[in-house]
């Protein structure tokens, strides 16, 4: 959940470190901090963020050599002294690491027997003392760092770099990325693309139990067993201007707005006109294979998981067959039945997001097919999967999920599409879902052009402590989303029901401090819907409905009408006034927007 730069070549490396965690604070952060080498190791870490360690780094801290962490806590308080990187205790090997390791209290007993003493509560420095110890032994860098992890247990992506070898970098991944950019006489490495892509574009993505070693003049990298392996470079579609607010005050705000753009790109070359069908070519499947399926089980973990349920509702529709959203958390430690009838569909914006990533390697490991829908190519999940569908919305900096939201959305109706027509879906049908998903990106801009109304609707709202989002069926996910919406950058506590469940508990928190959201749409259920807010407002609840069109004025007390589309595709509509809600509330109540407390980008650890 953390970032790591690393830098070797011709330039002073401090500055390249400070710019590629300053474009990786998005992933988390409480600290951070820089080592380079230059006659010995040069460090720099402070609690706080990369423009407090920035202020630390003195003019004159030069080496061609260096590596960079930003933390967010898993072991020991955010401090000066936990930060990354860590070093051993003769200060030769220095240390940054992503992940968790499991056995870390065990190691430290021993190492402490051994008379070493720690500087930090930390997992990650029992990894500086044991490569220490392992050099020591006459090793070479790269050995002494593939012998210390084979006493690991847990996940991790690492940058090492010794004092006395002052011209490589060692970097290893197990379920914690890590990826390699190829410079001009120069190499980089990171956890993300984003502190890469303003020096190259050209990267190599390493596998879980891989290591590298990095040099001027290039890298080579080679299994645990220290079998070497080839590696063959992915052209980044990404520059750095795509990491640029581009003029909008938060990146949230310029994601919300770029979800037009973001959606016709997602379905650019997939629509047939003459067949009514949708083109899936990576799903790596012909029409008989497709056929085979079923039930589709749909994971992925927050906001993917309820655009999963969004998605699963949309093949039942459309295709008839069964289908459900799980939390990829949660399936991952059930013992799940795996059936060979099933298709099993993983979700992840970054495809590194970890309970998800492990729950794709079992499916994988019992027989199970697996597709993936996500946004970053070359990426874990992409490349663990049978096949799938990427998102092409670009990258999405702030921490709360819009455009790649929206974007996965539109995925699971083509892809529902594309399961219908090869079932029994009528070319009718599939002629109106195919009008339907090409009316979506205007239909988004006359949404956005109510943004200063719904930013005033988010000012009155936004001062009570609690609110409830409530829906049915179509509009249960679209409920759940803008509750986790409102809560992760508003920190304004937020619960989403069934609407049809509000009688069995939830009406017992009813009352005016406690306004509801209510999702309404033109379907076979407004009638009910509508009958939902009048029982809340009998209890004295102020409701906001966003709906297709004004009700009786004393059922709402504010209402955001939206455009109307297919009944099926309404609620890939229905999300984006409440993630405008959500932010015009997070700016009234004096949030950091992008980087909401406690919350990570990309969870790559459990």
């Amino acid at each position: 959940m953390c970032g790591i730069v690393a830098y070797v070549g011709p330039k002073d490396a401090a500055p390249i470190l400070l710019e590629g965690l300053q474009r990786l604070e998005y992933r988390g952060y409480d600290s951070a901090g820089v080592v380079v080498s230059n006659k010995g190791l040069k460090v720099r870490k402070v609690k706080g963020r990369v423009a407090d360690l920035a202020k630390v780094v003195p003019v004159r801290f030069k080496g061609g050599l260096g590596i960079g962490h930003t933390r967010w806590a898993t072991h020991g308080v955010p401090s000066d002294v936990n930060a990354h990187p860590h070093l051993s205790a003769d200060e030769r090997i220095a240390v940054v690491h992503n992940g968790i390791i499991e056995n870390a209290g065990e190691l430290r007993a021993k190492l402490e027997a051994d008379g070493v003493v720690f500087a930090s509560e930390t997992d990650t420095e029992v990894l500086a003392h044991l490569i220490a110890a392992a050099v020591d032994e006459n090793e070479s860098l790269e050995e002494a760092v593939r012998k210390t992890l084979k006493s690991i247990v847990g996940t991790y992506g690492i940058a090492v770099i010794d004092a006395e070898r002052p011209g490589e970098v060692v970097v290893a991944r197990n379920g914690s990325p890590i990826v390699l950019g190829i410079g001009e006489k120069e190499m980089f490495a990171a956890s993300d693309v984003a502190a890469l892509v303003r020096y190259t574009r050209q990267v190599v993505h390493l596998e879980d139990g891989e290591l590298a070693v990095l040099k001027a003049d290039g890298f080579h990298t080679f299994a645990s067993d220290a079998r070497e392996t080839a590696k063959e470079p992915l052209t980044v579609d990404w520059d750095a201007g795509h990491y640029d607010t581009g003029g909008y005050e938060h990146y949230l705000l310029k994601e919300i707005s770029e979800q037009p753009e973001t959606m016709t790109r997602t379905m650019s070359g997939r629509l047939d006109e003459r067949f009514h069908v949708a083109h899936l070519g990576g799903l790596n499947m012909d029409a008989r294979e497709t056929r085979g399926f079923r039930r589709v089980k749909i994971i992925g973990c927050g906001s993917a998981y309820y655009s999963g349920q969004i998605g699963a509702q949309l093949i039942e529709e459309l295709a008839r067959i069964p289908s459900d959203a799980e939390p990829a958390s949660e399936f991952r430690y059930r013992n799940p039945v795996v059936d060979p009838d099933t298709l099993y569909v993983a979700i992840s914006q970054s495809g590194e997001t970890y309970d998800t990533l492990a729950a794709v390697q079992e499916l994988k490991r019992k027989g199970g097919r697996v597709i993936g829908i996500v946004n970053a190519v070359g990426s874990a999940i992409a490349r663990e999967v049978d096949g799938g569908i990427y998102l092409h919305a670009g990258p999405e900096v702030s921490v709360a999920s819009t455009k790649a939201f929206t974007s996965t959305s539109v995925a699971f109706a083509l892809l529902a599409l594309h399961l219908g027509r090869v079932r029994d879906l009528s070319p009718a049908d599939g002629r109106r879902i195919v009008e339907g998903l090409r009316k979506l990106p205007g239909q988004i801009e006359q949404i956005l052009g109510q943004g200063e109304r719904i930013a005033e609707l988010a000012k009155k709202y936004a001062p009570h402590p609690s609110m409830m989002f409530v829906g049915r069926v179509r509009g249960y996910p679209v409920a759940r989303e803008g509750a986790q919406k409102l809560k992760e950058i508003s920190y304004v506590h937020a619960e989403a029901y069934p609407a049809s469940e509000l009688k069995h508990g939830p009406l017992a928190l009813i009352g005016p401090d406690m306004p509801t959201v209510a999702i309404v749409p033109d379907d076979e259920l407004l009638d009910k819907n509508l009958t939902t807010l009048g029982e809340i407002r009998a209890r004295g609840g102020q409701v906001l409905m966003v709906g297709h069109r004004e009700p009786d004025a004393k059922l709402a007390d504010d209402v955001i009408v939206i455009p109307k589309n297919e009944i099926e595709l309404d609620p890939i509509l229905l999300t984006i006034p409440l993630q405008l809600f959500a932010y015009h509330a997070a700016v009234a109540l004096g949030r950091d927007v992008d980087k909401p407390r406690n919350l990570a980008k990309s969870v790559t650890v459990e």
